[in-house]
């Protein structure tokens, strides 16, 4: 296989969607992948933050320790894998932030056929999980970019809920994922090695 460069963005308060981006980095790397995993700022307060015990220990934790995605890394990516939880039927603003800074890139040509695909994570099965996926397709939809979603290619996607638009997971008030793990990562890994799949093709093609 072609080294495919894959670019992990995330946004996670809690922990979930840094979870799906690490089964995604095993999928990735598996599939023959160079990857990387980034985050996007926090600007929550940090009075917000304290406020929420479980998102103040994986900020303080973790997230602080997770580099932060720049412009460079979209570039340097074949391919990108989104995960980010959801905010009421969107993107966190936090992604949304990100995304809206890059025009540049954007105006110059060099986020087409960027390979993309997308996870999320909710509080309940009907919490916007679909809605918040199909959002930022809209934004790689401008971007010129190529949606590789998972659909039904493989029977583990039902194992993690069946959504064909991106692996998505419903946590609980305590902070636990709902649907089984071992089914949740198969789904992940499917994802990511299509993902990685489908910009080999179109790296290949454009050589």
């Amino acid at each position: 296989m072609s080294n495919v460069n894959l670019a992990i963005i995330l946004y996670s308060s809690t922990g979930t969607n840094y979870q799906l981006a690490q089964w995604a980095a095993e999928g990735a790397k598996e599939a023959g992948a160079e990857v990387k995993i980034l985050t996007v700022p926090e600007f929550a307060p940090q009075s917000v933050i304290d406020s929420n015990p479980a998102w103040k220990n994986f900020y303080e934790e973790v997230g602080v320790c997770i580099p932060t995605v720049s412009l460079g890394d979209l570039e340097w990516a074949d391919a990108i894998i989104f995960s980010v939880p959801t905010r009421f039927g969107n993107m966190p603003s936090q992604m949304k932030q990100f995304l809206d800074t890059t025009g540049s890139l954007w105006f110059n040509g060099k986020l087409v056929n960027k390979v993309v695909s997308a996870m999320t994570s909710a509080q309940n099965p009907h919490g916007g999980q679909e809605a918040t996926i199909l959002s930022l397709y809209t934004t790689m939809h401008h971007w010129g970019a190529i949606i590789a979603t998972p659909g039904y290619t493989d029977q583990v996607i039902f194992g993690a809920g069946g959504n064909p638009y991106g692996t998505s997971v419903t946590v609980d008030q305590n902070g636990k994922m709902v649907e089984e793990f071992s089914a949740v990562q198969a789904a992940v890994k499917h994802q990511a090695n299509r993902t990685v799949t489908i910009a080999e093709w179109v790296k290949k093609a454009n050589q």
